[in-house]
């Protein structure tokens, strides 16, 4: 039976280069992007039976739309959340959520509680959310989807791959001896669209931080010298290794090896908080 999978932003960087892997292992593989033209050069350079669906995942009303088509299409064996994206300045996407928030984690955890149909019909499946080294600045509140205080790019991004985070191995025991696997890959960087275009001027980080913003930009590139291929690795390991079937709630390493995720991750009061605030701004039920 052919095994299918669905890989989000999967027309360019660090989402090309894993949906090129999963076909390589023989996935029946689903490219998500916004950009048809871009799309379509993804298909062709992956081949076929690959296939392109449009969406713009800033929107919920966008994922749901998604998801009931790619429910259509029948039972799934992996769902890679690899959509995500840092911004300069503050925004919002189209139900009025802050932007980063909506992206980094509401669109991966809403794509994944409405496609759970078809990941059990498709089990054992995999659900592989990309993380990142940013959850180590992230806020750990979550009464709201913006903190007070003032946006700044890089903490924003890090609070809600953090959520995304929180949720993933919440997700993972709930899931578990269901038949559905759930890791986090961690790509550990590479240089992309995202990582160039975001971190050209201090604004993105709080003021406090600023003198130390030579420093900051130091580490981040080192954290960001490696190749779209090389990041893509722990993504790929994670939704194929035969030595992962049967494990659930890991973090991958760009090294394709677990790694111990920060702690605190699983305290009942923060999955509590994400929990909530996830139901309240992507509930399943739609209500446009």
């Amino acid at each position: 039976m052919t095994k299918r999978a669905v890989v989000t932003a999967g027309t360019g960087g660090i989402g090309l280069e894993t949906a090129a892997g999963l076909a390589a292992a023989g996935y029946e593989v689903t490219v998500v992007g916004r950009d048809p033209e871009r799309g379509q050069a993804a298909v062709a350079r992956i081949g076929p039976p690959t296939r392109f669906l449009a969406a713009d995942l800033m929107s919920l009303r966008a994922v749901r739309a998604l998801a009931e088509h790619v429910a259509a299409q029948g039972e799934l064996s992996v769902l890679v959340n690899n959509v995500g994206a840092m911004f300069d300045d503050r925004r919002v996407n189209p139900e009025g959520v802050e932007a980063t928030f909506a992206l980094n984690h509401l669109s991966p955890y809403l794509l994944t509680q409405l496609l759970l149909p078809s990941l059990r019909a498709g089990a054992p499946s995999r659900v592989v959310n990309v993380t990142s080294g940013s959850v180590r600045i992230g806020a750990r509140r979550f009464d709201a989807a913006e903190t007070p205080g003032g946006y700044y790019g890089l903490h924003a991004y890090g609070r809600a791959k953090l959520a995304n985070l929180v949720h993933t191995l919440d997700l993972a025991e709930r899931l578990r001896d269901t038949g559905i696997s759930v890791f986090a890959a961690d790509p550990g960087g590479a240089v992309t669209d995202m990582t160039t275009g975001t971190m050209r001027s201090s604004q993105v980080v709080a003021p406090w931080l600023r003198p130390f913003w030579p420093l900051v930009l130091q580490a981040f590139r080192r954290t960001t010298g490696g190749t779209p291929p090389q990041a893509a690795r722990s993504s790929i390991i994670a939704a194929t290794d035969p030595s992962l079937e049967g494990r659930t709630g890991l973090v991958i390493g760009r090294d394709g090896l677990p790694v111990s995720p920060l702690r605190g991750m699983t305290a009942p009061n923060l999955v509590g908080a994400v929990q909530r605030l996830s139901e309240q701004l992507a509930p399943l039920e739609g209500n446009e």
